[in-house]
């Protein structure tokens, strides 16, 4: 029986580490955390019983993802939930672009711009199964789909700033410009627009939902199943060079590249070597938790039903403190993104107090608070906020890469997503899993399609582990 080690059991880890078990291959997962999970972990932290989600929280990509979908994780305790609105981009004055699962009531709410926004979208959201065929796994391949694949790809490559030029609303613009802007990018940059057009199209597809019981329900979910095939998981174990690896055929890293570089030293190729240590770093994330009484008091209506809220501004504004970030300077009023996952999963919630989560975006290794201006920027768009505030709790950069080494000067996105890496992953190669070690393969968030709890990373690497498996059979 050939065997497997996956060092770090986050979800694309644990992905891998499914996929491979699921071929009759003995894996060991190496977790240096307490709990597995990485960026999906929950737990309570201001109030007993009140549920927060520690990163990753609200999953569009994930609901409809091959990995997901192909084990049917269900059967292990996972169930989605969605809110009655996915998302809402407040404005100063009581406006907001409003995001509906459907492109129909999205468009309806946008006026003017709502048949450009059905043009726009309409399309790849109705075709979105089919198109993940070919975004939910390294570009540079032969498509299953090309036709499909040129029509939803061309206008990928546009800056985000561009794209939002379609739009003549400042609704439309904010609404399309607060979804792009998650790729943590100045929104003037080339192919700026790809994250938002894929992002908005899976969700039109699948809806924004949030896991029942919380992030750790998913890799819970994958923990179990892997379990069940046979594979075993390891907490506390902590590798920080090759001699503490265990004898495997295959290792699968869930880790960012120079962490694999640390551990691996010398075995790597030069080349590869290089590459890494050139890998770019991305903007931060600053976050605060929440125990909110009674919920948050948005002036926008259609807020105090979605499941997420996007502060910013217009557009303009939004694009100005995105290019702030990037310079590694800290904006006076950062775009701030808040999620209310108790409107779709109500057991979060304790009586009438829930848990709200938020981020703003911020420079790489920023060492200062963030946390009035989050508060502030809450504020700005909800009067009164600051009086229901009960208890919250910060992360900052540094304690974002301490909760999860990958997440180096609080890069949640695990690298920045420009247009090398974000093609090609953490050097240019068509294969992007491998590390130029034979048996040795990279499967984090670094690689091609990026961060989410979809856990294609780790099942794009799988499939190259196994056919190497297959080769040396």
């Amino acid at each position: 029986m050939s065997t497997a080690v996956v060092v770090g059991g986050g979800p694309n880890g644990l992905a891998a580490a499914v996929c491979l078990a699921a071929e009759g291959v003995r894996v060991t997962v190496l977790e240096a955390a307490d709990e597995v999970g990485g960026g999906t972990r929950s737990g309570d932290a201001i109030v007993p019983g009140l549920l927060h989600d520690h990163c990753s929280a609200i999953h569009p990509m994930a609901v409809g993802s091959r990995f997901l979908t192909r084990f049917d994780l269900q059967r292990y305790g996972l169930s989605w939930r969605w809110p009655e609105i996915d998302c809402v981009h407040p404005l100063d004055g009581g406006g907001a672009g409003v995001l509906h699962r459907s492109v129909e009531r999205t468009a309806a709410g946008l006026g003017r711009d709502g048949p450009r926004w059905r043009l726009a979208f309409g399309y790849a959201a109705d075709r979105f199964d089919a198109l993940s065929e070919d975004i939910m796994r390294p570009l540079l391949r032969f498509p299953h789909h090309p036709v499909m694949l040129a029509r939803f790809g061309v206008p990928t490559v546009l800056p985000g700033s561009t794209f939002a030029r379609l739009f003549g609303t400042e609704e439309g613009r904010a609404l399309f410009g607060g979804v792009a802007a998650h790729a943590f990018r100045p929104l003037h940059y080339p192919m700026t627009s790809a994250i938002g057009m894929g992002i908005i199209a899976a969700g039109h597809r699948h809806g924004w939902a949030v896991a029942e019981g919380g992030s750790r329900s998913i890799t819970n979910a994958m923990a179990a199943l892997l379990g069940e095939l046979g594979g075993k998981i390891e907490t506390g174990v902590r590798v920080e060079a090759a001699s503490q690896l265990p004898p495997a055929d295959v290792t699968m890293f869930d880790l960012a590249p120079e962490a694999i570089a640390g551990i691996v030293g010398d075995l790597l190729p030069r080349r590869v070597s290089r590459a890494f240590a050139r890998f770019r770093r991305g903007p931060g994330a600053f976050k605060v938790d929440f125990a909110v009484e009674g919920g948050v008091p948005w002036t926008n209506p259609d807020a105090r039903r979605a499941g997420t809220v996007h502060l910013a501004g217009t557009y303009a504004e939004l694009a100005a403190t995105e290019r702030d970030v990037h310079a590694g300077r800290m904006p006076e009023q950062p775009f701030v993104l808040v999620g209310q996952q108790y409107l779709a999963d109500p057991q979060r919630s304790v009586g009438n107090t829930h848990p709200v989560w938020s981020y703003a975006h911020v420079p790489n290794g920023y060492t200062g608070d963030a946390t009035e201006a989050v508060i502030a920027q809450i504020e700005r768009f909800a009067p009164g906020f600051r009086e229901r505030v009960v208890g919250y709790t910060v992360r900052s950069t540094t304690q974002m890469a301490t909760y999860n080494p990958n997440y180096v000067g609080g890069d949640i996105m695990t690298g920045a997503k420009d247009i090398r890496q974000l093609t090609f992953g953490p050097r240019i190669t068509l294969l992007p899993y491998s590390i130029g070690v034979p048996g040795m393969y990279i499967c984090s968030a670094a690689t091609p399609p990026g961060p989410g709890a979809h856990g294609m990373c780790g099942a794009n690497a799988a499939r190259l582990a196994l056919a190497y498996l297959a080769r040396r059979a």
